[in-house]
């Protein structure tokens, strides 16, 4: 089971293919704020509300200095089929090997209709300027969490 971050832990660097194929790194956001949220799968029901969520609020959040990045196990492929089914704007990037997903703690045991079964945990990370962890929110509901990372951030 990997560790979960905690505020002030330096944030795992990573560097993942987008949905066109080409590299996305934690570094090249050195400066801003990123938010990095880990889902399940491209093109589920949650998992689209979450993104379109995300899209719907980029303005904004990017207006406050945040950039953001979702991360699943995804390959290139399905998530460019994703991007383009329903419209999305935010930075989806895949991590079909998952170590990225378990660098964060978002990749473990977790309960799923009452069973443990070991899957992606729904998790946002709060990165700042530093790169350092500002905010580390697990086991969130797909519905209504940008809404709450929105309030919660003062934004």
């Amino acid at each position: 089971m990997s560790e979960r971050l905690q505020p002030g832990d330096v944030a795992p660097a990573f560097t993942l293919p987008d949905a066109d194929g080409n590299e996305v790194s934690l570094s090249d956001h050195k400066g801003r704020k990123v938010i990095v949220y880990f889902y399940p799968a491209a093109l589920t029901p949650g998992c689209t509300k979450q993104a379109c969520d995300f899209t719907d609020n980029l303005d904004l959040l990017a207006g406050a200095g945040y950039d953001v990045i979702g991360v699943s196990p995804d390959k290139p492929e399905k998530l460019a089929k994703f991007r383009e089914k329903e419209s999305l704007k935010v930075t989806l990037v895949g991590d079909p090997d998952k170590a990225v997903l378990e660098a964060y703690g978002a990749f473990g045991e977790k309960k799923l209709y009452g069973k443990v079964v070991t899957g992606v945990i729904r998790s946002t990370i709060v990165v700042d300027e530093e790169g350092k962890v500002e905010r580390a929110l697990y086991n969130v509901k797909a519905t209504g969490h940008v809404a709450k990372i929105i309030k919660d951030l003062g934004i």
